[in-house]
């Protein structure tokens, strides 16, 4: 009977701690203040329609939509099917008026994930279906691309011979699944020192040129760096659950400081670090961030999208948040109308008040000017 009565006594200390739990998550979640915010969705003429998978400006104040359309083109090989051409970035002015396709027949535009422009205004498009990051310049001339298209080809190394894989630039049998020529594989999760990407999804850049990239989509979850010249300068991440480690890496920003801000989302969590990569603080109560941003001027804030999963319409709010964690306020919800959000897998906020968001269901970018 004694030992019944503690089971029952442990059982109620349980249900009163989740329930407890559970309230001051609500009430956390009730105290954000609602922002108010004006959404204009019909201020870009796209030249064709898609999923809007990224969206940035200039400091011209140009935009940049990098969406998944266009007409994909199919490669049969002998184990598998490779498509290419089914991306496009375009730019428009600060009127939302049309001005150029860039990149146009790009190889390595396949699966748009991100675009972003860096301080001396060169875009850069990151897709995660050929793994490689692509720089242009302000007039869209092609500088430097990062990563790899994985297209080794299965192919009969003569009569009776069995089939392997050929490096198709160095005529020599390619390296297995997840390494990198010239590298070793690290922890779980760590993806190796090169530039062998698996569906990377975001970039971000420092005062000293360096490129951040998050890698984080596929099985690496680390944090690659690359100096100005696109040589390999460091990396960081692995896995997991712990501080510096990651589970579904979403987006990735720096602040004047030079600290890195990353969206850990299946933590649900936004990690802080500096720029050697050594952890400092983390953000949370902000739900599942799917896309992040951050303000130029002083103060600095980020933005953190709340974004609805695949097969729901539920959350999709935005968040504003002070650097130190602390959450100013949020806006929106998820929906299909002006003003709500379809998985809001891009945020572009140089201006404090000023947010362009991205969205895949919606195909479209919204310009929202908070109040």
């Amino acid at each position: 009977m004694k030992r019944s009565l503690q089971s029952l006594i442990a059982v109620s200390a349980s249900v009163i701690a989740v329930v407890a739990a559970e309230s001051m998550s609500q009430l956390a979640a009730q105290s954000v203040p609602e922002l108010k915010y004006e959404a204009n969705a019909a201020i870009l003429s796209l030249p064709a329609y898609g999923e809007v998978a990224g969206v940035a400006t200039n400091s011209k104040g140009h935009i940049f939509v990098y969406a998944r359309t266009g007409h994909p083109v199919a490669t049969l090989g002998d184990e598998r099917t490779f498509y290419h051409g089914n991306a496009r970035l375009f730019e428009f002015d600060p009127t939302g008026k049309f001005v150029k396709e860039i990149g146009q027949g790009t190889y390595g535009f396949d699966f748009a994930q991100q675009v972003r422009v860096d301080p001396q205004d060169n875009v850069w498009a990151v897709d995660a279906g050929s793994n490689v990051l692509t720089k242009f310049d302000p007039e869209g001339r092609l500088l430097m691309v990062i990563g790899r298209k994985p297209e080794a080809i299965a192919v009969r190394a003569g009569p009776g011979m069995p089939s392997r894989l050929i490096d198709d630039d160095t005529n020599v049998p390619a390296p297995p699944r997840g390494g990198g020529r010239g590298t070793t594989q690290s922890a779980p999760g760590a993806g190796t020192r090169s530039e062998s990407f698996n569906r990377p999804t975001d970039i971000a850049f420092d005062a000293q040129g360096h490129v951040y990239i998050a890698d984080g989509m596929g099985t690496n979850n680390r944090i690659a760096v690359f100096n100005r010249d696109g040589n390999w300068a460091r990396g960081w991440g692995q896995t997991g659950s712990g501080p510096g480690q990651f589970d579904k890496i979403r987006g990735i920003v720096t602040d004047t400081a030079g600290n890195v801000y990353v969206a850990d989302s299946g933590n649900k969590r936004v990690q802080v670090f500096d720029g050697r990569g050594t952890f400092k603080s983390e953000i949370t109560g902000i739900g599942t961030p799917q896309a992040i941003c951050i303000t130029s001027g002083s103060p600095q804030y980020l933005y953190s999208s709340n974004s609805n999963g695949p097969e729901s319409m539920e959350n999709g709010e935005i968040y504003k948040i002070q650097l130190d964690g602390r959450v100013v306020g949020r806006f929106g919800k998820a929906g299909r109308i002006p003003g709500e959000f379809g998985m809001a897998n891009s945020l572009d906020c140089r201006d404090e008040n000023t947010v362009w968001v991205g969205e895949v269901w919606n195909w479209r970018a919204q310009k929202v000017t908070v109040k």
